[in-house]
């Protein structure tokens, strides 16, 4: 069973293709800086990379151009696209809907409906999702939303202290999202640790950002809300803001509500504090302006990660995942700074010759703390496989 999994960011395509039979990676690639004249793209298979500077558009042009690379025949990934069983979508939000699904229309509605809820994910997508159904109407398209790992959660985990009929009528709630990501987690730090009950804060920490706290491999809280524009700083979204700021903000700048919710969620985040949208820039420019943008970063990270190790009752392993998590031994070491009260004890050399997945705690540390690249494209490719199963034994 061969399945191609899908992730789209706002201006990001990346895929990778999976034979299922054993998990194994038979190519993946993406394009990055979708609608410039000089799009980055790239694919890897067999060994083989491949990477060219060209004007992509859209996603719909990234989509196309990620099936031609497939199917040609010096990479020799699918003989045609009928070799697929599915293509798989790290889905993020929709209204009244989770889990995992087949692509209808009643999906693409549903997900159209939360357009101003997740405006960097859900436009794109739907636009994907419809390409793709238009030109491979053959090949099950399959949405796995990263809601569905926090569904679970304790009602008070889920719940905001608004009118209950929001929630009850309106499913306004604290949803969570990078699911496919902490899912991983779990279940890798299952495997390392060569335990099934542990207590594990999750901490994917990249151009988006989010803390889980997760007891037995199950979500219990969290830090995204009802949209994944909340919780944590992000590169350029705001995070967690009072919503009784926006009349003040809307009469001093003379902006409409539609600009103030498009400043929070282009140019707000580490970007509107520091003016970059990436920490390494942020990192490599040391004026006030970027050490205090990362200093409310790691404050709004440690935030969360005392109320996850208070919600678990301590934490058998605190685990660093996304591109800032994996990467910046700066941003591990600020966030893990005094937490000998807690049994958290980082080891100042391991963190910072640390590279791919290894421990990074102190022989003195009650807590373990890792680094673990996160695999979220592996993830729903096992959901697709799941749900495809499912499907045949029904039928």
């Amino acid at each position: 069973m061969k399945v191609l999994v899908a992730n789209l960011g706002s201006t990001s395509f990346k895929y990778r293709l999976f034979d299922m039979t054993d998990e194994r990676l038979l190519a993946r690639g993406g394009v990055e800086r979708i609608g410039s004249q000089e799009s980055n793209a790239f694919v890897e298979a067999n060994g083989q990379r491949e990477e060219a500077v060209i004007a992509i558009p859209d996603h719909a042009a990234a989509v196309r151009l990620c099936l031609q690379q497939l199917v040609d025949p010096k990479r020799r990934c699918l003989k045609d696209n009928s070799e697929l069983a599915a293509i798989g979508f790290k889905a993020v939000h929709a209204r009244g809907i989770t889990d995992v699904q087949r692509v209808n229309e009643h999906v693409l509605e549903a997900m159209e409906a939360y357009a101003d809820v997740a405006p960097a994910h859900n436009p794109p997508y739907v636009a994907a999702m419809r390409l793709l159904g238009r030109e491979l109407p053959e090949i099950p398209l399959i949405a796995a939303f990263e809601t569905a790992f926090h569904k679970d959660r304790p009602v008070a985990q889920q719940l905001y202290a608004a009118p209950l009929e929001w929630h009850t009528k309106h499913q306004i709630q604290r949803w969570g999202f990078h699911g496919a990501s902490h899912r991983y987690i779990a279940g890798r730090s299952a495997e390392l640790l060569g335990r099934s009950d542990l207590k594990i804060i999750s901490c994917h920490l990249g151009g988006s950002s989010s803390l889980c706290a997760i007891r037995e491999g199950v979500s219990e809280a969290c830090s995204m809300g009802m949209s994944p524009q909340s919780g944590l700083p992000q590169n350029n979204r705001v995070g967690d803001f009072d919503v009784f700021a926006l009349p003040a903000v809307m009469r001093a700048t003379g902006k409409t509500l539609e600009q103030i919710l498009d400043d929070l969620a282009n140019r707000s985040g580490l970007f509107g504090l520091s003016g970059y949208n990436d920490l390494r820039d942020i990192e490599a420019d040391d004026s006030p302006r970027s050490r205090q943008a990362i200093d409310v970063f790691v404050a709004s990270i440690r935030h969360y990660l005392g109320a996850y190790l208070l919600l678990l009752n301590g934490a058998d392993a605190i685990v660093f995942t996304g591109g800032m998590g994996e990467n910046s031994k700066r941003l591990r070491a600020a966030v893990c700074a005094d937490l000998d009260w807690f049994g958290i004890r980082l080891d100042p050399l391991k963190n910072d010759s640390a590279r791919g997945e290894m421990a990074i705690h102190s022989a003195a540390s009650r807590v373990q703390l890792w680094i673990m690249p996160t695999n979220e494209e592996l993830v729903v490719a096992r959901q697709v496989r799941e749900y495809m199963e499912r499907e045949s034994r029904a039928c």
